[in-house]
């Protein structure tokens, strides 16, 4: 997987989380027009994601708020897990998909 899908996977996550928090302030009574067109640019993303990593993700952020998190000194910054060095050594390419081995999340490196 080339870096590329890992920007579209953090955006789609961004745009989820997004869609998240304005239903639960509608529950409120905040006026959350504009919506629909966040929807819209959410299938245009998750269009540019390889199929079997959109399901990896959505099966995930079902799960997790944050299903794509980054690495920052070998620690996985969804669990505070560190990483085993030889995942830490190949994973900063961002060439691959990498999951935490502690909580399931898909990686990426910051540097």
């Amino acid at each position: 997987m080339d870096e590329k899908q890992l920007k579209y996977l953090v955006a789609l996550q961004d745009i989820d989380n997004m869609i998240l928090d304005s239903s639960e302030e509608q529950d409120i009574g905040f006026d959350t027009t504009g919506m629909e067109n966040a929807k819209q640019i959410r299938d245009e993303v998750a269009f540019k994601i390889d199929p079997p990593m959109l399901r990896t993700y959505e099966r995930l952020h079902k799960r997790y708020r944050r299903a794509v998190v980054p690495v920052k000194d070998e620690i996985c910054l969804g669990c505070f897990v560190k990483l085993p060095t030889s995942l830490s050594t190949r994973g900063k390419e961002n060439a691959v998909v990498f999951r935490c081995e502690n909580c399931g999340r898909i990686l990426y490196w910051l540097d």
